[in-house]
């Protein structure tokens, strides 16, 4: 999982355990490393001590000798001495010539190693060249750690007789046993410090992100077209408060906005529809004001045809008054809203009764089931239909030779449908957008808004209008809407 993609509560509550993990290796990592130094300076002054008090044994042991105090007679001064030495302060004792050469040794053994019996040119070098002539070395042997110090024997003159050699094994068992007891207890502790942690991270991630959840949800719900509530929260940090009054600042300004655009819509809506019937209303008064101006230039009472020409002359202005009337109670129609009146009625047969208003003999109706039960309101749905066949009608073309519509009604899961299906002349692409919007058609009369009103009218019912066109061999409108379960 990327740290990217993670909550901000996830973060923090991992950042947290990692924060306890680091510090618990830290601390572990540090008292090893404190351990191992103690263990460092343990060794070099218990070395540096058993040295003084061997030095010391060794002082008493060439005054108190009879042997004259040379170089030569240092394995007669310390025959049996040394032994006694190394039995009281449980370290060997070495004793070489200034030359390197082993002149004395408490170690009982026959045979020796070759490298205990001379010391190497470095060594005397290093021994020789020191300011406090004491030289000391450090090595590995069958996995274990040895210490050798080296310094010089002087006699009651200062005169350097011999070389001292102590060599010192690093027994660390104890101190090893102190660390792992240590470092036992201290995971024992970090498991119950972890165990703490992640309780503790839990509660306060949550804390923290408790206030970022209820802004990140309340603007999840923000919507342009409603009435969005603010945000209350108590007890906020400086930051989250500062988060949500500008939030709470931008729900004002998102307000403000949608009532100026809503106002602007409706304004510019009812402007297009003002001008569109205005400009359908001139179409049938040009005609009309012309046919008046004719019968005023042409009226002769004696004229023998003149009951004709008045009765072609009423004929014309009773036709431009009805497309007026045809406009007006389109427009009414488009700009009241359907009732939600929801009753329940047999589709089929509000459905016929929609078709029976029509006199082609080429509007077919089928339905595979003799009743479908839904609930819609009975003028609405007759409107529906009669405006979807008259367009079907007026979609077919004057030199149509077998023109054909079918009317189908039927069930699919748990919709009710209705086809309309015309063999006419098609919708184009560039137009198949826009036919449900207000005041749009491709006819040379009417004012495009039948569809618009099937539209409104089947989306306030809960269902939808789709269609289906190729241009030259006709269209299929498709209305669904929910039917009662328990109906054919």
């Amino acid at each position: 999982m990327k740290i990217k993609k993670l909550s901000l509560r996830s973060r923090i509550f991992i950042a947290m355990i990692l924060l306890v993990l680091l510090a618990s290796v830290l601390i572990a990592a540090v008292t090893i490393y404190q351990y191992n130094e103690e263990a460092k300076d343990y060794h070099r002054d218990r070395l540096e001590r058993k040295e003084r008090a061997i030095r010391q044994s060794i002082e008493f042991t060439i005054n108190e000798t009879t042997y004259p105090v040379t170089t030569e007679n240092i394995p007669l001064i310390f025959k049996e001495d040394i032994f006694d030495i190394d039995a009281i302060h449980n370290l060997r004792v070495n004793l070489y010539d200034l030359e390197g050469e082993l002149l004395k040794s408490s170690k009982r053994t026959i045979l020796r190693d070759s490298s205990e019996l001379c010391l190497d040119a470095e060594i005397l070098n290093a021994l020789a060249n020191t300011v406090e002539h004491r030289h000391v070395i450090k090595n590995q042997k069958n996995g274990q750690t040895f210490q050798s110090s080296y310094s010089y024997i002087t006699d009651k003159k200062f005169k350097n007789l011999a070389i001292l050699n102590l060599p010192y094994l690093e027994n660390d068992d104890f101190l090893n046993r102190e660390l792992k007891e240590f470092l036992l207890r201290l995971g024992f502790a970090y498991v119950a410090m972890i165990l703490a942690a992640i309780i503790f991270a839990y509660f306060i991630s949550k804390y923290i992100t408790k206030s970022l959840k209820t802004i990140s949800e309340k603007m999840y719900e923000t919507r342009l077209e409603k009435r969005n509530t603010k945000i209350q929260i108590q007890s906020s940090s400086e930051e989250i408060e500062a988060l949500v009054n500008s939030y709470n600042s931008m729900i004002d300004e998102l307000e403000a906005s949608a009532v100026k655009l809503a106002t602007s819509e409706r304004e510019q809506a009812w402007r297009e529809m003002a001008k569109q019937v205005a400009h359908e209303i001139k179409n049938p008064l040009t005609p009309m004001r012309l046919s008046v101006q004719s019968f005023q230039r042409n009226f002769n009472p004696n004229d023998p045809s003149v009951n004709q020409k008045i009765a072609e002359y009423s004929n014309t202005l009773i036709q431009q008054i009805d497309t007026m009337s045809s406009i007006a109670s389109a427009f009414s129609n488009f700009a009241k809203m359907p009732a939600q009146k929801s009753e329940l009625l047999d589709v089929v047969h509000i459905v016929k009764l929609a078709l029976d208003i029509f006199n082609e003999d080429y509007i077919t109706f089928h339905s595979d089931s003799e009743q479908i039960v839904a609930k819609f309101d009975r003028t609405q749905l007759i409107r529906v239909v009669t405006n979807l066949v008259k367009n079907g009608i007026q979609a077919m073309p004057n030199d149509k030779n077998s023109p054909q519509i079918v009317v189908k009604v039927f069930t699919e899961d748990d919709q009710v449908k209705i086809t309309v299906e015309d063999n006419g002349s098609g919708i184009s692409e560039d137009t198949k957008s826009k036919i449900f919007e207000p005041k749009f058609t491709t006819k040379s009369s009417g004012m495009g808004l039948g569809l618009a009103m099937v539209k409104n009218i089947v989306e306030t019912y809960n269902g939808n209008i789709t269609f289906t066109s190729e241009l030259g061999k006709g269209t299929i409108f498709t209305v669904s809407f929910p039917k009662v379960n328990g109906s054919a």
